[in-house]
């Protein structure tokens, strides 16, 4: 390569993937199926709710979440019984299952690591300094660039979709949850250390509660930005409410479009205010 001449940044990560294929397609059909274990089984036990009792269910959940005595309880209540009621009205009903398991399948996975890094993270500087700027690319890299590894990787459908939402709302979670680790006060920690308290003890008695709204924060901006996901990974085969509004633009069917947009809209939503009230709890109890 001679001076002046285009580093071939390209032909190196394509030659890389290419080379991750070949020496571990067994390792990433192993991940494929355990993925698509998590999926069929969330879409098997989502659909098996009848719609009625699934939207009582949900109204139920906002009311304890919220507060019966709160307003904010009952208009939760209110709004996810009109909210749904209108997809199931519309004729999307299944398509938001298949959203809302995509979103809940990626979110197990986004805990699953993101919490345990954020801990690791928390604990060491070096881990930290390392992944900051890994987690600054993975922020500002553009949603489309995940599909690409994620087709390669794991073929067209639902999988690809997951992992693709997987990695794309991982960082919120990762950063809050070492930032809820950092500011659990330190006389409360030396405290626990002073009556022979085991790191383990200290993690999941102290600190975790401790941290626990912070991190539910980064549970909800993942669950948000898994949601940011679905219009995107439909274009893989994910389907659900992103196929509807995908299908709105190719077709030009500017209604349909809208409507599948809504019905996103309906369901964000609704998870945005559990979730942040989820948090709320945890805050008032600590």
């Amino acid at each position: 390569m001679t001076f002046g001449q285009p580093i071939p940044i390209g032909d190196w990560v394509s030659n890389g993937v290419n080379n991750l294929t070949d020496r571990y397609a067994a390792a990433f059909d192993s991940i494929t199926h355990a993925v698509h274990f998590l999926i069929s089984g969330l879409q098997t036990g989502l659909a098996w709710i009848p719609v009625p009792v699934f939207i009582a269910l949900v109204a139920v959940l906002a009311l304890a979440a919220m507060g019966w005595k709160r307003p904010g309880g009952w208009s939760l209540a209110i709004f996810s019984v009109l909210g749904l009621g209108l997809v199931w009205n519309l004729g999307y009903w299944d398509d938001l299952i298949k959203t809302l398991a995509l979103v809940l399948a990626a979110e197990v996975l986004v805990i699953l690591i993101g919490v345990p890094t954020g801990i690791l993270s928390a604990k060491s500087r070096l881990l930290e300094k390392t992944l900051r700027p890994v987690l600054d690319i993975m922020q500002t890299m553009p949603a489309f660039v995940y599909l690409v590894p994620a087709v390669i990787f794991f073929g067209l459908g639902l999988v690809p979709g997951v992992i693709s939402t997987t990695i794309f709302a991982l960082p919120p979670l990762i950063r809050l949850t070492t930032l809820g680790i950092r500011q659990v006060p330190h006389e409360l920690v030396e405290a626990t250390q002073s009556f022979g308290a085991t790191w383990w003890q200290l993690l999941t008695k102290v600190q975790i509660p401790s941290a626990l709204p912070s991190i539910m924060a980064g549970v909800n901006q993942s669950i948000m930005l898994g949601l940011s996901m679905v219009v995107i990974s439909a274009m893989i085969g994910a389907g659900g409410l992103g196929n509807v509004v995908l299908e709105g633009i190719t077709q030009l069917d500017v209604g349909k479009g809208f409507v599948g947009g809504l019905c996103v809209v309906i369901l964000a939503i609704i998870l945005d205010r559990l979730t942040q009230s989820l948090g709320r709890l945890n805050k008032e109890k600590h």
